[in-house]
């Protein structure tokens, strides 16, 4: 008796040291043991289920209530090596929630990363540093009556899942400057807006380079003094190269005037000897490019009809003279491929299949993704976890937008109209900002860090007189100026502060 005592005891002081180790991993990750076991509430308990229907398993954790209600699911861990950890969810949300995943008790403030409305699942990702051997998970809704959210297959890992480029396209800064344009901070204090986009969290401007545009804008000269005034601040350079004397898009990929009588084998060299010069006189006045586009949204090819994309052969070499330019120069600047349509998987994997079996050498895949445009969030964000590891490479958002008001600022319709161009983020400055950040959190959660950054599109392309779309005419007008991140007075709007939170 006195043995199987002892053996009793020394059961039971083994089970009471096994809490403090076992506390160090989430428990019931895919909510798949009933009554939430292993999880806690706070909050309105009522709005806390356990439901059927799981992103992988056969139940999900649900937050819901006829009435308005605040609710917590969370687990507090202990015995954690201290350093730097990431909490990931797949998740989904009705317009009137406002849902969050966060890491918070872990010797630093809180970190959150808010669920994206969305009816599909889309998988979002925090990362926080842990310095005390604690952490708290927690899962919270705040709706109103009616409003839902669904939580599945959650994970603590070591690690980190973060932005390294929040950048702003900020190509037609110089010109709106030189016609008047003028920015102010949130406040009303006019400054320069590469300092008031600094101050707010960007890292990178992009600039895109045109050949011999009719305005003398988005050319070598313009681009140099811009990149000046930005590494001056401390930011990254990433360097369009549209090879045009205007637009390169999707729809037209049209030669420079200069080029458009040259062999194929000439325009190699053209190709290589302007990547060349734009990026060695970068070099030259200290202002290195560290990244670099060979060509923009180029699903169609580039330089047409020599380098479309059904003559794949072509355009790799194309490709190539740009990429053995910008590694000429700097070894260190890294080549993106820009396509547009971020949430088409079929186009990027013909794509850049077709890149691969053709030579075309590249460090980054870039992409478009604006969200009224290309497809769902849980399209958008497939796609770009499936490239990412199909290809081995980082991927960059290297442009979205989203607008802040259906109205105009000047006597030119705006592209984008509707009042809810997608449903749960009005045309409205707290529209604009949740669309921004839920954007960042599905790049910031592509696997193995592999998501490199996001880039906005002309966040300060103000509705400036002189400052239009065309530019061999004057008189054009500016259809963006409600997607840019300044209002109609040129203050600064809540969505710039996101790159502060990413």
């Amino acid at each position: 008796m006195r043995l199987l005592s002892l053996v009793a005891l020394l059961a039971a002081a083994l089970l009471v040291a096994l809490p403090a180790r076992a506390a160090s991993t989430l428990t019931n990750t895919g909510f798949e043991t009933v009554n939430l076991a292993g999880w806690s509430t706070s909050g309105t308990a009522s709005a806390d289920y356990h439901e059927a229907g799981g992103h992988s398993g056969s139940y999900r954790l649900s937050h819901w209530s006829t009435a308005a209600y605040t609710v917590e699911t969370w687990q507090a861990l202990n015995g954690l090596a201290n350093g730097t950890y990431t909490l990931r969810a797949w998740v989904r949300a009705g317009a009137h929630s406002q849902s969050w995943i966060s890491l918070k008790n872990c010797g630093g403030a809180e970190r959150r990363t808010y669920v994206p409305v969305s009816g599909d699942w889309v998988r979002v990702a925090v990362t926080q540093t842990v310095t005390n051997g604690l952490c708290t998970v927690s899962l919270n809704t705040a709706a109103a009556a009616g409003g839902w959210a669904n939580f599945d297959d959650v994970s603590f890992t070591s690690g980190s899942a973060t932005l390294s480029i929040k950048g702003a396209d900020v190509s037609s800064l110089a010109k709106s400057e030189a016609y008047g344009g003028r920015y102010y901070t949130a406040s009303g204090v006019q400054q320069n807006a590469l300092n008031i986009l600094r101050d707010n969290g960007v890292n990178y401007a992009r600039l895109k380079v045109w050949v011999n545009p009719a305005d003398g804008y988005n050319n070598k000269a313009r681009v140099l003094a811009m990149a000046a005034r930005a590494k001056a601040l401390g930011m990254g350079l990433l360097i369009d190269f549209h090879y045009s004397d205007s637009w390169a898009d999707p729809g037209k990929q049209y030669k420079p005037a200069a080029w458009t009588s040259m062999s194929f084998a000439q325009l190699q060299t053209a190709v290589y000897n302007h990547t060349y010069d734009v990026l060695n006189a970068l070099k030259a006045q200290g202002t290195t490019a560290d990244l670099v586009q060979v060509g923009n949204e180029i699903n169609d090819g580039m330089l047409w009809e020599d380098g479309r994309s059904s003559r794949f052969g072509q355009l790799a070499q194309l490709i190539n003279s740009g990429y053995n330019a910008v590694k000429a120069v700097s070894s260190g600047t890294r080549v993106v491929l820009h396509l547009a349509n971020g949430g088409d998987n079929g186009l990027y994997r013909w794509w850049f299949d077709s890149a691969a079996a053709n030579g075309a050498r590249y460090d980054v895949i870039g992409m478009s993704y604006y969200p009224y445009w290309h497809g769902s969030f849980a399209a958008f964000q497939y796609n770009i976890d499936d490239i990412a590891a199909r290809y081995g490479k980082p991927v960059l958002l290297a442009e979205t937008a989203y607008p802040f008001t259906t109205g105009t600022d000047d006597a030119f319709g705006n592209m984008v109209t509707a009042a809810t161009p997608v449903s749960g983020y009005p045309s409205s400055s707290a529209g604009q900002s949740a669309m921004l950040r839920d954007i960042m959190s599905l790049v910031q959660a592509v696997p193995n860090g592999r998501g490199l950054g996001v880039v906005y599109w002309e966040p300060t392309w103000t509705a400036v007189a002189g400052n239009g779309w065309d530019p061999t005419n004057p008189a054009s007008g500016n259809e963006w100026e409600n997607q840019a991140l300044f209002d109609f007075s040129d203050r600064a709007l809540p969505g710039l502060t996101q790159f502060t939170h990413q």
